[in-house]
């Protein structure tokens, strides 16, 4: 599996340089070739976000404060700053903060859809419905996966729901989220997958940790049970970060 990593706990990561590889084709159940590398060379100039995701949250300015030496708070702070607490709509018509309602106190796995796709969406939600289920209870209660739709013009609400519905993705750790076209394409602009074409927006899945500051861009051809792993990982570590931080004496972590 590809991955692209990025700790936003480390000051020294503001200069990383982050490896573009795209993936080979795969075969789609009808036969037919599906070339994603196409949507992905598409997606090379957005793949930048990483590197800007670790300027915005790890590098501290010099002002006495050591680099990189963040507390839970800080980084809470700056998460949410970088990820917005834009409104958005979820499939179930109710409003939410992008940052603050979806993604603080969670491990996430963020991918991108649109209700009326009828190739890659399903096979990707699939794909994290397997994961889904390989994470056992930890999904829900540590994990929760977004959905965001590319077409928020034409997905209301009560569409995401019937697509949830359809591929087994109706849960209440799982969110599709919509919304005002402004708002979306915000949203989408931080995460690096904004398109103006939605038949050949960004297919990868971005897992990571707030909490942590470590994110990580999952190509969609990553069989399930890696990108389980993978979330596993991250889980383990926001445990221990919670006990470090609810540890007597501590000490914020590099």
């Amino acid at each position: 599996m590809d991955t692209r990593d990025a700790n936003t706990g480390d000051a020294a990561n503001c200069a990383a340089v982050t490896r573009r590889v795209a993936p080979r084709p795969s075969q789609g159940s009808s036969g037919r070739v599906v070339n994603r590398s196409i949507r992905w060379l598409a997606a090379l100039g957005s793949m930048r976000w990483l590197a800007a995701l670790a300027v915005a949250l790890a590098c501290v300015p010099a002002t006495g404060q050591q680099q990189g030496k963040l507390t839970p708070a800080e980084r809470d702070a700056r998460a949410r700053d970088y990820f917005t607490d834009t409104v958005l709509k979820t499939h179930m018509g109710r409003s939410v903060r992008f940052y603050s309602d979806t993604m603080r106190g969670k491990v996430v796995a963020i991918s991108f859809m649109f209700a009326g796709c009828g190739d890659a969406c399903p096979l990707i939600t699939a794909k994290l419905v397997h994961a889904k289920n390989d994470l056992g209870e930890a999904f829900g209660r540590e994990v929760r996966f977004v959905s965001i739709s590319v077409d928020p013009l034409h997905d209301r609400p009560e569409d995401l729901a019937k697509f949830a519905r359809k591929f087994d993705a109706d849960h209440p750790g799982w969110l599709f989220l919509t919304g005002e076209e402004a708002n979306v394409n915000q949203v989408l602009k931080k995460l690096g997958a904004y398109t103006e074409s939605v038949e050949n927006h960004f297919t990868g899945i971005i897992v990571g940790s707030p909490a942590q500051g470590r994110w990580k861009k999952v190509r969609p051809d990553a069989p399930a049970k890696a990108i389980a792993e993978e979330i596993r990982h991250l889980v383990a570590g926001e445990i221990e970060t919670r006990k470090t931080a609810a540890a007597p004496g501590a000490v914020p972590r590099p």
